[in-house]
């Protein structure tokens, strides 16, 4: 008898024959990664270093990548960090070391996922729809019903600018960075609703939750936290003890 495949099919809200970058330096899982991939429509590229990979993006941003922390050339973390400096791609992190401490660090340092090896590649195409659906709100609301492309909505708060759309924050001296599909929807949730206490549960399921760690929320609220910390000033997210987080800031939202 034969059972349905549960990630059989398209989903509107993803697009057609998506970019996939597979950085792994094993050939094999390389090959099987693709093949899997391949089979559910999904365009791949393979890199068996970072540099190899850091010159494709380069040329190319992919619409996600899954990234073998064990690489010959460069730590995994820092691989992360290079990545993110250049935009808000998602990043499914494959890794051998399945501690609990290990993957927080893979979600301090920026991934939006991380999956143990040895893994199912069906479970890696699942997680990569997932990731690629989250993402997918903030791109589509850059167009209108008629096609049209609609204004872009930004938040501004303490000096500071946040875009959802594309995941860009900079800071009260023009200095940019980007955040993760995760990060972006926790922050976007927190300027939604400003000087409002906003519980973990809430957080979590407008952040993505994470069913292999339930310590991603506030893994996510530090990095948040971190990257709007400033010398002298206080901290523009507070943690209300027993209730879950509160934005300090007043927020304007602009259109343009």
């Amino acid at each position: 008898m034969n059972h349905p495949d549960p990630i059989q099919g398209t989903d509107a809200a993803i697009g057609a024959d998506p970019l996939v970058f597979i950085i792994e330096d094993e050939a094999e899982i390389r090959a099987l990664l693709a093949q899997t991939l391949s089979a559910y429509r999904f365009r791949t590229e393979v890199f068996a270093t970072a540099d190899a990979a850091l010159i494709g993006i380069g040329q190319c941003m992919p619409a996600a990548i899954i990234l073998d922390l064990g690489l010959p050339d460069m730590d995994g973390m820092e691989m992360i960090n290079r990545i993110r400096a250049r935009g808000p791609v998602p990043i499914l992190v494959l890794s051998a070391r399945a501690h609990a401490s290990d993957r927080i660090m893979g979600l301090e340092f920026g991934a939006d996922d991380y999956v143990v090896k040895p893994f199912d590649p069906r479970e890696i195409v699942a997680r990569v729809r997932s990731l690629l659906r989250r993402a997918a709100p903030a791109a589509a609301t850059g167009s209108s019903e008629s096609g049209e492309r609609a204004p872009r909505e930004f938040a501004r708060f303490e000096n500071w600018r946040f875009e959802p759309q594309s995941h860009r924050l900079v800071d009260p001296d023009g200095e940019e960075t980007f955040l993760s599909t995760g990060e972006a929807a926790i922050l976007t949730a927190l300027l939604k609703a400003p000087r409002r206490v906003l519980s973990r549960d809430y957080l979590l399921e407008h952040g993505g939750r994470d069913d292999t760690l339930d310590r991603a929320i506030d893994v996510r609220i530090s990095r948040i936290r971190k990257k709007l910390t400033r010398p002298d000033t206080p901290t523009l997210i507070r943690t209300v003890y027993g209730s879950g987080y509160m934005l300090t800031a007043q927020v304007e939202w602009v259109s343009g």
